[in-house]
């Protein structure tokens, strides 16, 4: 009987039996977009490309651990230029500026403590994890052409623990490497990026683990998205002439870029990686 390993999320799972395969797809922990790969494939496939996995044109169910409800469109591994990732955060921010900007001015006024004496970077302290899954949610949401909400910014307090565990040590590592020069701290914040987007789609995912899948995720890319945040550098010098007041529409524009960068890394759907990744761990899809 054939034995399959899954890549969902920057995350290797398997070996199992087909039969385990076909009950996950069935519950929606794996998706037609998801990569799997069993003895005799020569590449790693879409779930929803191999015969009889799948019914043809039917969607599989929403993943349950996830707090994104819209599914993740397929990506181009990181090929898609920069330049193209700007338009489409800004095609995509039409008609979803104003609540983006509110939405964007209230998380950094949480984020911040509320600027509360003595007290304020404390609360700002245990809220930015939580915080930043929720922002994690809205622009998800947002670039995946859905509407996204205001109740989004709290979603990440349904994860807290983990939320709160990731921030701080991410934070504590990046800290670490900056000691030793600021050039190894910025390639530590780069390389933990993506934490918070997949802590969103996938609330199993603890601290540690979330901090090795961004790391996995931004290998080869981390030049990229460092060349992709150089590109607001002029319009926030623009913004400091206004008095900050533009950083209310820059910031949206910004996540909502930095979002649309995060699904691209995924592999397109009609090929992708040459090989299995360096994780054969047989780690259970659930716990």
């Amino acid at each position: 009987m054939a034995h399959w390993y899954c890549y969902i999320g920057g995350q290797q799972y398997g070996p199992v039996a087909e039969e385990v395969l076909r009950a996950w797809i069935g519950e929606g922990r794996v998706t037609a977009s998801d990569y799997v790969w069993t003895e005799g494939m020569s590449d790693w496939v879409a779930a929803g490309t191999v015969p009889g996995l799948f019914v043809a044109g039917q969607a599989s169910p929403p993943d349950h651990y996830s707090l994104v409800l819209v599914p993740r469109p397929e990506g181009s591994g990181g090929q898609t230029p920069n330049g193209q990732i700007t338009a489409q955060a800004r095609a995509r921010l039409s008609g979803y500026w104003w609540l983006s900007v509110g939405f964007c001015f209230v998380l950094g006024l949480l984020g911040s403590g509320g600027g509360i004496p003595y007290i304020g970077p404390i609360i700002a302290l245990v809220l930015t994890g939580p915080l930043q899954i929720g922002e994690a949610v809205f622009f998800l949401t947002l670039v995946r052409r859905d509407r996204p909400e205001f109740e989004m910014m709290f979603r990440g307090f349904r994860n807290f623990g983990n939320a709160l565990g990731a921030y701080l040590l991410a934070a504590l590592f990046i800290f670490l490497w900056s000691l030793l020069l600021i050039i190894p701290g910025i390639i530590a914040g780069l390389a933990y990026s993506q934490v918070f987007y997949l802590m969103a789609q996938d609330q199993r995912l603890g601290p540690l683990e979330a901090i090795r899948t961004s790391k996995r995720m931004m290998a080869g890319h981390k030049w990229k998205l460092f060349c992709l945040g150089l590109r607001f550098f002029g319009w926030a010098m623009l913004c400091i002439l206004t008095l900050g007041i533009g950083f209310l529409w820059l910031t949206p524009y910004m996540n909502t870029a930095y979002a649309r960068f995060h699904d691209d890394l995924y592999p397109l759907r009609d090929g992708q990686p040459s090989a299995l990744p360096a994780d054969t761990s047989d780690r259970p899809l659930v716990p």
